[in-house]
């Protein structure tokens, strides 16, 4: 077993709201432990050019609320090159790194499984994506504040929805995989929702708004994934369709930023906190999740075997409540 006397930390991928409490954690937990933290800037890019720098408690200070990361991060295709892997790996050596801690999506437990793996780097990864997509984790970092910021707009969008009696189609995130708009739908009372993960039926759909309007529903909400279909084709079939008025609201990158939710940040302190404690002890190569209460470590290799999939109860149920 290697002594972990220094740490480097990165956020990698995609942003999400929680990134910030997470680094608080690790570093903090880290100087606690009397180790040294190393924070790597922009991602695997930021590795693989040796942006690397020294952090103390100072750094991580007054950046428990606020969304994104400080470390910044950015998307680097070009760590799929050994030659950038090995860059990447020196670049460690040479501030003296002998554990790492990624926190971040899908493509960062890929990369964290080539540096544990092919070149031995003690490495954990932390799941931070808002898009839930992470198998063994029940929820990973920045997902309920997404859900929270959507969930924010499309009840205020259902209010000028209710007042003009018209139909709103709301596009969330979400271009893989449909938990955004799933856990939205279901919160919001959205009239029905689009995921990439099931085949829907558009003309059912305008079947029911025109049945529910007949009853005098006054506004109708249907959430869209945005890797189900676009907002604005979906709104367009069913005002023609029904011949009543449809309008469209795409939420974007709103959905990324902002503070992060009190379940984000606890979430996040939680994981950071342990992926440190994993990491001296000795435990390689895992993921940190949450199961039910309980903060587990799972092996990133056993966690890339599998493909998250969405709760169909959940989806049955959305139909169910918009009846």
């Amino acid at each position: 077993m290697i002594k972990i006397k220094n740490i480097g930390v990165a956020t990698t991928g995609g942003d999400a709201s929680g990134m910030n409490a997470c680094l608080r954690a690790v570093v903090r937990t880290a100087i606690y432990y009397d180790r040294k933290v190393f924070g790597i800037k922009r991602g695997f890019k930021g590795m693989i050019e040796g942006d690397i720098e020294e952090m103390d408690l100072s750094s991580v200070s007054g950046i428990v609320n606020r969304g994104g990361t400080i470390l910044k991060t950015i998307r680097a295709p070009e760590f799929k090159d050994i030659k950038n892997q090995q860059r990447a790996v020196n670049n460690l050596k040479k501030f003296n790194i002998d554990g790492l801690i990624i926190i971040g999506g899908n493509g960062s437990l890929i990369a964290g499984n080539i540096l544990y793996s092919r070149w031995k780097i003690p490495v954990i990864n932390i799941p931070a994506s808002i898009d839930n997509d992470i198998c063994f984790t029940d929820y990973t970092i920045g997902f309920d504040t997404a859900v929270n910021t959507a969930l924010e707009a499309i009840d205020k969008i259902r209010d000028t929805a209710t007042s003009h009696d018209r139909i709103f189609v709301v596009e969330v995130m979400g271009r893989n995989n449909g938990q955004i708009a799933l856990e939205v739908a279901l919160s919001s009372g959205a009239e029905a929702v689009l995921i990439p993960e099931i085949k829907f039926d558009l003309n059912k759909i305008c079947d029911r708004l025109v049945e529910g309007h007949k009853r005098g529903k006054k506004s109708s909400i249907i959430v869209v994934a945005e890797g189900a279909a676009r907002g604005t084709d979906v709104a367009k079939f069913i005002e023609r369709k029904t011949k009543i008025e449809v309008r469209v609201s795409v939420l974007g990158y709103i959905q990324r930023g902002g503070a992060p939710t009190s379940f984000s940040r606890a979430l996040a302190l939680r994981m950071g906190n342990i992926a440190v404690e994993l990491l001296i002890a000795g435990k390689y190569g895992k993921m940190v999740g949450i199961d039910g209460n309980k903060i587990i470590a799972v092996d990133i290799k056993k966690v890339l075997r599998y493909e998250k999939r969405i709760n169909l109860r959940d989806y049955k149920l959305i139909n169910i409540l918009s009846i």
